[in-house]
């Protein structure tokens, strides 16, 4: 019967297994493929949600907070260059293009960062970062004029945002499941937190020692935070079988990427045209110091409140 032959009885003896139901000599590497994938799937560790990860959490969240935070608390700068005419001939304008090169100089960094971070790991970038970090502030220090502002605080501080954020963009994720949502709130106040107190700290250093100090006290602050995180940091890119792609040119076919980086671009130049205006507007207007600070710490107070949202 047709009933028997699917559900055979157990009135029939067992039959021993045929050379063609199993081979003879099988060999170790002879695995079934559709076996293979979920023992390589089992392999890879699942994030901690607790413990050691928390502190990876730390330290991601220290290396941007400085990051941004001094980028964030650069329009704080130019109000005291205008003012005293530090670069002679340089306008609001100059000023304002400094903080959009810094930016634009970031994102053109990228896909070497996430090359180096694929070969090297995100140690060694990081490190590439502190040191073009140290060496913008320091070089914005003793720059007199605005050309030198332009290579300093403009081109090598943005190499440096590319390289460290690059590098620890990813991290978050890899050491946070069930808590990602929590772990990714506490990395987004980075910018808005440690904005405002850069600010708060710039303004009381350049009212006391001068744009020159103020600069050298935030290389050696950053570099020192920077580097201590930069030492205990771990990804675990190879652990989770990460592809860093330096550059996918198929996705620039594809209109929802580009309607995506249009607008991120366009927030990028928002951002920057805020940032960097309220100081000479507080020029032009004839405010008083403490009310053109007061401007920017509100902008930056917004931003630390919102980011997490």
């Amino acid at each position: 019967m047709a009933h028997d032959s699917i559900y055979p009885s157990n009135d029939f003896p067992e039959k021993s297994p045929s050379e063609n139901d199993f081979p003879v000599n099988k060999r170790d590497n002879d695995i079934d493929t559709e076996q293979a994938y979920p023992i390589t799937r089992t392999e890879i560790e699942a994030p901690p949600d607790d413990g050691y990860g928390w502190i990876y959490v730390l330290c991601v969240f220290l290396i941007n907070a400085h990051m941004w935070g001094i980028n964030s608390s650069y329009g704080i700068f130019p109000a005291h260059y205008l003012e005293t005419n530090t670069f002679p001939g340089a306008s609001d304008l100059d000023f304002a293009f400094v903080g959009g090169l810094s930016l634009s100089m970031a994102q053109f960094i990228a896909p070497v960062a996430t090359i180096t971070t694929r070969e090297w790991g995100a140690r060694i970038t990081l490190t590439i970062g502190i040191i073009l970090q140290t060496a913008a502030l320091l070089g914005a220090s003793w720059s007199t004029e605005i050309w030198q502002l332009f290579l300093s605080q403009g081109v090598c501080f943005g190499f440096e945002m590319g390289m460290q954020f690059s590098a620890t963009v990813g991290m978050i994720p890899q050491w946070s499941d069930r808590r990602r949502s929590l772990a990714n709130g506490i990395w987004t106040t980075r910018s808005g937190i440690r904005g405002l107190i850069h600010s708060l700290a710039s303004s009381a250093l350049i009212q006391r020692w001068g744009t020159g100090w103020a600069c050298r006290v935030l290389a050696i602050a950053s570099a020192f935070s920077c580097g201590f995180s930069t030492i205990i940091i771990k990804d675990r890119n190879k652990a989770i079988g990460a592809v860093q792609i330096a550059s996918h040119t198929s996705l620039l076919k594809r209109p929802e990427f580009l309607l995506t980086l249009s607008w991120g671009s366009l927030s990028v130049l928002g951002y920057v045209a805020l940032v960097s205006q309220y100081p000479p507007t507080q020029t032009r207007w004839a405010l008083p110091y403490l009310k053109g600070r007061f401007l920017v710490l509100c902008l930056i107070l917004e931003e630390a409140l919102a980011d997490p949202l």
